[in-house]
């Protein structure tokens, strides 16, 4: 990020934004991750990291143990930054509020309603394959989510776990629907078999979306059986 600030070609704009698009997308990403994505040269993604960085579109930060897995060194990831996010979400997020919006007026609230239901039983079904292969449960879960653009983590507590989100893919249209967050809750607790409980969400302004998950024992099962 020296001070070269010169005109940048189309090409070169197209790419950026591809970068940045690749990010609200895909969640946080090192430049490793991102140059395999968009089969750019590691010079070359550097270079559209540092420009977006410098634009304030993007932001470096520590990887998450639950984003970055890798041997050695861990590398940096780069999130979207809130004006990034102004200025690559809210296109999107406009088409989609605008269309729920219409299909509520038109064909009526239940309509969102069985809309919000068929994306959360579409994730519910993707995460049951994944889920079925692994012992632990949770952890898969936290790592499907972050694949599908989520940047989940698993926190161990007293009481159970609490799943955070570091990232929404959908915050600004859930904000308006809130059916999208409470249909994706319940598949959270089908796919877990077990209570959930959202205690934060980034549609309603909190910084992760929190999600507990009380530990279940066969203590508990047997008492419930009597």
């Amino acid at each position: 990020m020296s001070g070269q600030t010169s005109p940048v070609p189309g090409d070169d704009l197209r790419t950026r934004d591809l970068v940045a698009r690749s990010i609200l997308e895909n969640g946080p990403s090192t430049a490793a991750a991102l140059g395999q994505r968009l089969s750019l040269t590691p010079a070359g993604i550097r270079r559209h990291l540092d420009l977006l960085v410098a634009d304030g579109v993007l932001q470096a930060r520590e990887p998450h143990s639950a984003i970055n897995r890798g041997r050695g060194r861990p590398s940096k990831v780069f999130v979207m930054s809130d004006k990034g996010r102004e200025q690559f979400e809210h296109s999107y997020d406009d088409l989609a509020v605008a269309a729920l919006k219409f299909m509520s007026a038109q064909s009526g609230e239940h309509l969102v309603s069985n809309f919000a239901q068929s994306r959360a039983d579409d994730i519910e079904r993707k995460a049951t394959v994944v889920l079925a292969k692994k012992s632990n449960k949770t952890e898969a879960l936290a790592q499907f989510l972050t694949e599908q653009g989520y940047a989940a983590s698993i926190a161990k507590k007293p009481m159970g776990e609490e799943l955070c989100q570091h990232h929404c893919p959908i915050a600004h249209v859930a904000s308006e629907f809130p059916q999208l967050c409470e249909a994706e809750t319940e598949a959270l607790s089908r796919l877990l078999g077990t209570h959930v409980q959202r205690l934060a969400t980034i549609a309603h302004g909190d910084g992760v979306c929190t999600t507990f998950i009380p530990t279940t024992t066969a203590t508990t099962k047997r008492k419930v059986r009597a």
